[in-house]
């Protein structure tokens, strides 16, 4: 027997523990953070890469992947944000910037493209903090849990979807999450899943949607029609009420998910919807196709799905199962390839590979999981990247070289942070502010080492490494020491003190090449 709807997960999340409050985003090399990449009709409409090509930072809180999406050099620079820890309200923060839109109370990807967001390390949880996308194209989100987004009681975020989508979205990819709610309506959650507003071309795959009334939407009315071409496959329904999803108008394609526990209804195509309905295990569920709570009818096209304890209701005026032996009403030509697992094997096949921190692992139609290819993004340690604890060795080209320096907010003299003497000090005027190093020409830099003057270890808190040629975030982080990056080469390079428990006093700023 299913447990009242209150009570679902508890046990569960109780176990998940908190990260720091504090972001952190690293400059790292390229990373393949879309292994694999899109699948379904994700790949149409020109394909969908995400953050391809572009520079890879990491984030451990909210604000930090704003400000990722803020620090580009347009809203379309593309850029792959590796998210690590628990993201929540008490770290997620407003940022501004010609580049980004974003909000206080979700994770806001508004007016903006080319961006992939990956959970990486010992994971990624977005913790009563709604995704939403608006306005936007050509987004990946990929290994990450979003849990417990509310509409009403406190805090609220994201009019309670996990991930939501409207007005003109474009090419989204969703792969290998897990969302989840603790309960239904009543009990201040909406949906999982939400398409609206002319949202188009996208694909939900090896995810877990659990322990909520309602799965999600695509349209949010019967006039809301303008959505569709999204593909639903290797997914794992579970313990939802209804709506795994509800489809007005529009056409979808559901291939291989295990749907379990469904207590009230199913895929609900309805307002002229068509739905391609392959391979698909439904257990031990309620009504899982038709059109329901309507008489504006909907359409599918059934083949190779199992149905396993399902009971169906009788048909009415507003109610129009699909079952008890489900056939065809319409054709749906569908514009990709796909290996389609057996339905007999579904259920093992998305046990091994649907949700977060699965290891990426897909399906190839041999009802066999398999290793992503080429590579895992939970791990993106590249050999070639430098050490940042190791030594600085080789010469100092803070010192002669051509250098020269300049700083912002500042109490004392820049000069002091490239004159060799640690009995000298940088200050700025409060507990912020930035020193620079710069040369006449080009120089290649690999590594800084910031060392703090006597007395005052410990005191700066967040910091930025900036090219200063381009703004580029090349490191970001807390605390002095050995910082290092990909080799760069600049005429002016930033180190920027974001926050500090005290006047910071920087002694020498030290570059270094390979």
């Amino acid at each position: 027997m299913r447990r009242p709807v209150a009570l679902r997960l508890q046990a569960a999340l109780g176990t998940l523990a908190l990260a720091a409050a504090t972001g952190v985003v690293l400059s790292m090399p390229e990373a393949a953070a879309a292994a694999g990449g899109a699948t379904g009709y994700a790949t149409q409409n020109g394909g969908t890469t995400g953050g391809a090509g572009g520079q890879t930072v990491r984030a451990t809180t909210g604000t930090a992947i704003h400000q990722a999406l803020c620090g580009r050099a347009s809203s379309s620079t593309p850029i792959t944000i590796e998210v690590e820890g628990t993201i929540n309200h008490g770290n997620t923060s407003k940022v501004s910037g010609d580049s980004c839109n974003t909000a206080a109370d979700k994770i806001e990807l508004k007016q903006i493209s080319n961006v992939t967001l990956v959970g990486v390390g010992n994971g990624a949880v977005f913790d009563q903090l709604g995704i939403h996308i608006r306005e936007a194209s050509n987004i990946v989100i990929q290994n990450v849990t979003v849990r417990n987004v509310k509409k009403s009681g406190s805090p609220t975020s994201n009019g309670g979807d996990a991930i939501g989508m409207e007005s003109d979205v474009r090419n989204v990819w969703v792969d290998h999450t897990t969302l989840e709610a603790s309960g239904g309506e009543s009990e201040g959650y909406d949906g999982l899943f939400d398409m609206k507003a002319n949202t188009q071309y996208v694909t939900l795959s090896y995810s877990t949607l659990r322990n909520s009334g309602r799965g999600g939407l695509i349209g949010s009315s019967e006039s809301d029609v303008s959505n569709g071409y999204v593909t639903f496959h290797h997914n794992l329904y579970e313990n939802i009420d209804s709506r795994a999803p509800l489809l007005r108008g529009g056409t979808a394609h559901m291939y291989n998910n295990h749907y379990k526990g469904l207590s009230k209804s199913g895929i609900n195509s309805r307002a002229g919807a068509k739905a391609k309905v392959d391979s698909n295990y439904f257990e031990d569920s309620k009504d899982v196709l038709g059109t329901f709570y309507t008489d504006a009818a909907g359409f599918w096209q059934v083949s190779g799905n199992i149905y396993d304890n399902v009971t169906w209701s009788q048909p009415g005026e507003d109610n129009n199962p699909a079952g008890p032996d489900p056939q065809s009403n319409t054709s749906v030509s569908i514009p990709y390839s796909y290996p389609l697992d057996d339905a007999s094997c579904v259920p093992d096949v998305v046990s091994a590979t649907a949700g977060a921190n699965k290891g990426l692992k897909v399906s190839d139609g041999s009802c066999t999981p398999q290793n992503p290819d080429p590579t895992d993004p939970t791990d993106p340690t590249d050999p070639t990247d430098p050490d940042p604890t190791d030594p600085p060795t080789g010469t100092n080209l803070s010192i002669g070289a051509g250098s020269d320096g300049s700083s912002k907010a500042s109490g004392t003299s820049y000069g002091d942070v490239r004159d060799g003497d640690l009995g000298t000090y940088w200050s700025p005027a409060g507990t912020t502010g930035s020193v620079s190093v710069k040369w006449s020409s080009a120089t290649t830099v690999s590594k800084i080492n910031i060392r703090e003057a006597a007395g005052s270890a410990g005191t700066i808190g967040s910091y930025r490494v900036l090219n200063h040629d381009s703004g580029a975030v090349l490191a970001s982080g807390s605390g002095a020491g050995v910082i290092g990056f990909q080799a760069v080469s600049l005429k002016k390079i930033t180190f920027e003190i974001t926050g500090a428990s005290g006047t910071p006093r920087i002694a020498e700023f030290e570059t270094y090449a390979p």
